[in-house]
């Protein structure tokens, strides 16, 4: 699932819990603003992926204009993609 500024995969899990991963590449920006975005990732999936997300491991990559985007805008790419995750051990997981 692709959004304008995150691309998000996810496979079943092998353990008995989700777990999330994020991937942020350099594109040519400094570490600070790398870690900030690995940080507001890290905070809105533990906020809104986790709670309801299935037995699935979920990987979570930036692209170039994630950089660029607010709070807000990162919250917002994440809901859409949240949506469309199984969200119970029922949904099948591909």
């Amino acid at each position: 699932m692709r959004t304008a500024q995150l691309e998000v995969r996810y496979l079943a899990s092998p353990l008995p819990h989700a777990r999330i991963g994020v991937i942020v590449p350099r594109y040519g920006h400094t570490a600070i603003s790398r870690n900030l975005v690995k940080r507001r990732l890290r905070d809105l999936a533990r906020r809104e992926l986790l709670p309801t997300l299935a037995v699935c491991d979920v990987v979570i990559r930036a692209s170039p204009s994630a950089y660029a985007a607010s709070f807000d805008v990162l919250r917002t790419a994440l809901q859409k993609v949240a949506a469309q995750l199984p969200r119970s051990a029922s949904e099948e997981v591909q």
